[in-house]
């Protein structure tokens, strides 16, 4: 009897892994091995063509006093502070209105989740099309109504091209944090807001003093999210602006970009890509830590 329990928990274990192992591999490959790579390459001055040359430090030494790359990290971390209250607001907001039975609820939960399916190539040259100077529908619309004189090159300005991609990747992204909080919301019992009726507690004191204490660990879900996707955004402004004007809108990743496929640098790309993921784990702590759930 000890003998066949023995060999049926070993192949119990067996099965385990072997379920976790194409996982494990995935994570291998495109994971671990690249990120253990870019550390190895970072102590080194690797061109693309030639013999690389072991230098130690010196990748990062230069990397602290490089006033370009430490712009663009600014410039990113503005992008982040503007966008992620506003995809988590917009989203909390929509998760409200669908978080009922009410007749047709979900047609509109598909509606507001559709930009998410939409790749971020397509999306970004939809609204470049959008916000186009020439022939954009938006600034057609804002001329009809006579809210601006003349046509406003969205694009082609500091002051319009941040704030113009941040609306775009607000109404992209929203969807994917609403259902985060929909799970969130769904998961309240009702006994919780049935009781504080009963203490004549209004919509406004429900939603300030149960609702969103209580969603607290769906928020800081869905803020870690969206700030790494924040800190991580290239394609959007690769596609949309290019960097410019004047490389006023360059990111981190956008600059790693440059520095390690064209201009052929691939050990100073990598210490900087070892320096934003010291970043990203550090932003990713702290706000685990700030929105912990108090019953934990």
């Amino acid at each position: 009897m000890q003998v066949k329990k023995y060999i049926f928990n070993r192949k119990l274990k067996f099965s385990h892994l072997a379920f976790i192992l194409p996982a494990l591999l995935l994570n291998i490959v495109f994971f671990i091995y690249p990120l253990f790579q870019s550390l190895a390459m970072s102590f080194y001055n690797w061109p693309v063509l030639g013999d690389k040359l072991f230098i130690g430090l010196d990748n990062y030494f230069r990397l602290f006093q490089d006033i370009t790359f430490w712009n663009t990290m600014w410039f990113t971390l503005k992008y982040t502070l503007l966008v992620t209250p506003a995809i988590l607001i917009v989203a909390f907001i929509l998760a409200l209105l669908i978080n009922n039975q009410l007749p047709g609820v979900t047609f509109f939960r598909s509606i507001y989740f559709m930009p998410v399916v939409i790749s971020m190539v397509a999306s970004s040259l939809m609204w470049l099309w959008i916000y186009n100077d020439l022939y954009g529908v938006l600034n057609y619309y804002l001329m009809l109504f006579n809210i601006v004189q003349e046509p406003m090159n969205w694009m082609g300005q500091a002051n319009t091209s941040l704030p113009a991609i941040s609306f775009m990747i607000t109404w992209k992204m929203a969807g994917f944090t609403m259902v985060i909080l929909l799970a969130g919301l769904q998961g309240i019992s009702e006994e919780v807001y049935e009781a504080s009726n009963i203490d004549g507690a209004n919509k406004w004191r429900q939603t300030l003093y149960i609702t969103i204490p209580l969603l607290l660990p769906s928020i800081g879900l869905s803020l870690v999210v969206s700030v790494i996707g924040s800190v991580l955004a290239f394609e959007q402004f690769l596609i949309m602006t290019n960097g410019g004007p004047s490389a006023t809108t360059t990111t981190a990743v956008h600059h790693i970009y440059n520095t390690s496929f064209k201009y052929f640098n691939l050990g100073y790309g990598s210490a900087m890509t070892i320096i934003l993921l010291v970043v990203l784990i550090a932003l990713s702590f702290v706000q685990f830590k700030v929105l912990k759930d108090p019953v934990e």
